[in-house]
């Protein structure tokens, strides 16, 4: 894809308020979530890889972090009139790219939540936990993306896996419309293997929140997210569902998101329409 090219929808009204999926960026499945936000933001649904945008099918690289976090910057630059900030969500791997936006460019960031980023190498057990996610790589290309499914949920579970990983590999037709074997294949390993710049975090002119299913209490990930938060002293707090709440529990996860950036003690938000 071309660096030029950005990808994105835009509803509602109100601030804006940016957020980038997770797995490969695809935003299949949130359009309960982003309408139960669309009447009090306008809710900016970026898809890094233009997966929903006719791009499915076509050649993809190994993804960087900061190609995500550009492309992010550079869609506050056309949705944002002049002199506003935005609100942004990113959830799982998009989380690290916004934690990488928010240390780079703070200056159009007024609250960003990041919901349960897999940026496990700021853990004290981080290379273990980043051998993980290594292994989850190299099961996908043994075995697919069942098998690399089931290795993954036992290690965000922080348990081994059991039973055989059986399965066997995409072609690689295959896993060009599969946007879950995009993640696997190309967004995993560089994604994991980020570790955020926590003393620029902890100086940002922009809110951080850290953000973790209330269900994913003693897994792996809520860990991280209360580590980060501990670590640049920033507010932690749980969201509705799983690590997937945003889409198990799309209207209540909206409404926490909604109370967590823009709180009921403080002022209100200007609208930018």
């Amino acid at each position: 894809m071309s660096s030029t090219e950005l990808h994105y929808d835009v509803r509602g009204g109100g601030p804006v308020l940016l957020i980038t999926p997770g797995g490969a960026g695809h935003p299949m499945g949130l359009d309960p979530m982003t309408d139960a936000l669309a009447d009090r933001f306008t809710v900016v649904i970026y898809d890094p890889l233009g997966l929903a945008h006719g791009r499915l099918g076509e050649p993809v690289e190994d993804q960087r972090v900061e190609a995500w976090s550009d492309g992010m910057r550079r869609v506050l630059e056309e949705v944002l009139p002049d002199g506003e900030s935005a609100y942004v969500l990113g959830t799982s791997s998009s989380g690290i790219a916004v934690l990488d936006l928010l240390a780079r460019h703070p200056e159009r960031l007024r609250h960003v939540v990041v919901h349960e980023p897999p940026c496990v190498g700021v853990l004290p057990d981080g290379e273990r936990q980043r051998a993980m996610f290594l292994g989850v790589y190299d099961t996908y290309r043994a075995a697919g993306p069942q098998a690399a499914g089931a290795r993954m949920a036992a290690g965000l579970a922080e348990r081994e896996a059991t039973g055989p990983l059986d399965g066997q590999p995409l072609a690689r037709e295959e896993e060009l419309t599969n946007p879950m074997a995009i993640f696997l294949a190309h967004v995993l390993r560089p994604f994991t293997s980020y570790v955020p710049d926590l003393k620029a975090l902890s100086g940002s002119s922009a809110r951080l929140t850290l953000a973790a299913g209330a269900d994913s209490r003693g897994q792996l990930l809520r860990r991280t997210a209360e580590f980060l938060a501990e670590r640049t002293g920033c507010s932690f707090t749980e969201l509705p569902g799983g690590h997937i709440g945003a889409l198990e529990q799309p209207v209540a996860f909206a409404e926490r998101l909604a109370e967590t950036v823009v709180p009921v003690t403080g002022p209100p938000a200007p609208s930018t329409t």
